[in-house]
């Protein structure tokens, strides 16, 4: 990439991130002055439209705003929004049994609690970020207590004090799902940034991606599989066959992320493959935009929402692609970049009142006209507008390419 547009798309994501995204959140009714937290269901124009609060995205505010602290220097209001959504987390998002709720009000009264760890996941990467921006051992503690929590869990589900049984019958079909090692590596590898504790980390990480490698990563059919039996082998029903190009994309710079770390070329070799397969597998070669869902054997999806194109999606697209390009070197994947940044800057965007729609139907129109819910939030577009120009910063002082996690 020459240097020209390497120093125009560094301005053009740092404008975006400043003068557009972050503006956007900080007006509207995301920080709740009253109770602390995060309200991240707000309309169009950020207004709260349910008060309930995503847990999960307690600890993905709680990420964004220390990240942004830690990366740009220090902005009082972003550090007193990371403050309050750190005590909003210790105070209310805990049960007894040291679990996490998934849904709570208002006031942090709790209202669901699920299964999965992925409330968790996002508590460990937020107060690992969070410890960065104030420096209080306690709270790395805090990140590190409960990725050993989730990574036992993972090894021995037995051990959850929370003793929920599978989503389905485990005596008569055993699968296991993608999605935890995914939040699993990514975890780690922020834990391994912030804590120093490179060789303890790298053994876990080496340990979890051997999964995902060895069970889900498929390369005579050239993709990844979200859920699989519990051997690898594949499930012939709509769920096995399901094929999510942005989770799998997005697994891509993780694992490029580790493989640049380590040195580790067979992984890189890898991650370049999953982000290829999934690209051309997603892409929609007569609308563009990549689908959400794609089935193995070219079947029908049964998620209704399969041929939509979500905002995360592309923004997971851009970070791989922008990595793999300043990684390689290579031209073909600049192009691949090229293509997803023209599409998505010029379908999400909301020109009138700032910020990102998060659900396109295929042919590029908005379905959704709110900018938050209870799964879209400060997070997926920050994370891609922080990272990318990251790459681009350090690409344009002819730097190496920062630790992406």
């Amino acid at each position: 990439m020459k240097l020209e547009k390497i120093k125009e798309l560094r301005r053009f994501y740092h404008d975006t991130l400043f003068g557009d995204v972050l503006p956007f959140w900080l007006k509207s009714d995301l920080i709740d002055k009253e109770y602390g937290g995060f309200i991240t269901s707000v309309d169009r124009e950020g207004k709260s439209y349910n008060d309930d609060k995503s847990v999960w995205f307690q600890g993905r505010c709680l990420w964004t705003f220390s990240k942004l602290c830690n990366v740009y220097g220090i902005n009082e209001e972003c550090a007193a929004a990371a403050d309050a959504g750190a005590r909003f987390i210790k105070e209310h998002c805990i049960d007894s049994d040291g679990r996490m709720f998934f849904t709570v009000t208002k006031d942090g009264q709790p209202l669901r609690k699920r299964r999965y760890f992925y409330s968790e996941s996002f508590l460990v990467v937020g107060f690992a970020e969070y410890y960065l921006l104030r420096k209080n051992p306690e709270d790395l503690e805090l990140a590190e207590k409960y990725f050993d929590l989730m990574y036992r869990i993972y090894r021995d589900p037995a051990s959850d004090p929370f003793k929920i049984t599978p989503k389905e019958n485990a005596e008569v079909r055993s699968l296991r799902s993608n999605a935890y090692p995914m939040v699993l590596v990514s975890s780690a590898q922020t834990l391994r940034r912030i804590s120093g504790r490179h060789e303890h980390y790298d053994a876990i990480i080496k340990d979890i991606i051997a999964d995902m490698i060895n069970l889900h990563y498929k390369e005579e059919h050239k993709c990844v599989l979200e859920t699989v039996y519990t051997d690898g082998s594949i499930l012939d029903n709509p769920a096995g066959r399901t094929i999510n190009p942005g989770h799998s994309i997005e697994n891509s710079w993780f694992l490029m992320n580790h493989a640049k770390n380590t040195g580790d070329e067979a992984l890189m070799e890898k991650a370049l493959n999953i982000m290829n397969w999934h690209l051309e597998l997603g892409w929609d070669e007569e609308l563009g935009g990549v689908y959400y869902f794609r089935d193995l054997f070219g079947r029908p999806c049964e998620q209704l929402e399969h041929d939509m194109k979500l905002w995360w999606v592309h923004n997971e697209c851009l970070i791989a692609t922008l990595a793999a390009h300043f990684i390689t070197g290579e031209d073909r994947y600049e192009e691949l970049y090229d293509k997803i940044h023209d599409y998505t800057f010029s379908h999400f965007s909301d020109k009138e009142f700032g910020e990102w729609y998060g659900y396109l139907h295929r042919d590029g129109t908005v379905s959704h006209t709110q900018k938050g819910s209870l799964w879209k939030g400060p997070y997926h577009l920050l994370r891609c507008l922080i990272l990318c120009e990251q790459i681009l910063a350090a690409a344009e002082r002819g730097e190496k390419m920062p630790e992406l996690l």
